[in-house]
């Protein structure tokens, strides 16, 4: 992301991350079942691992956590979704939550995912 007033979507993952380890220094027996529990949620199943992060996404841009947008567009990268993909699940967190979806996805994971496409080139 090249706008100033942001920071960029690694500076966000490594906040979110470090924000993460302290918390789990305090709260251990949380953090653990916590992150069991969402292990086993984003497993492929009957739904790969993509379509669950695709999933996700939807979600985070309908409730406009950026933190859930950035991690859960890493994901959708690092399992193989096309920008199409996220641009066709933008839509539909769009046509459930109208303006709100659609500007956090026309800006912030837009902007995520050229940054992560570009590392795994």
């Amino acid at each position: 992301m090249n706008r100033e007033s942001h920071t960029t979507t690694e500076q966000h993952l490594g906040r979110y991350k470090k924000g993460v380890g302290t918390y789990e220094e305090k709260m251990p027996a949380f953090s653990r079942t916590y992150n069991e529990f969402t292990d086993q949620c984003f497993k492929d199943g009957a739904l790969s691992k993509k379509q669950k992060h695709l999933m996700a996404l939807g979600m985070s841009v309908y409730v406009q956590d950026e933190y859930c947008i950035i991690y859960h567009t890493k994901g959708c990268v690092d399992h193989g979704a096309s920008e199409e993909e996220l641009l066709e699940t933008i839509a539909v967190a769009t046509a459930f939550g109208s303006g709100a979806a659609f500007s956090q996805g026309a800006t912030l994971v837009q902007e995520a995912f050229g940054e992560f496409a570009k590392e795994l080139q």
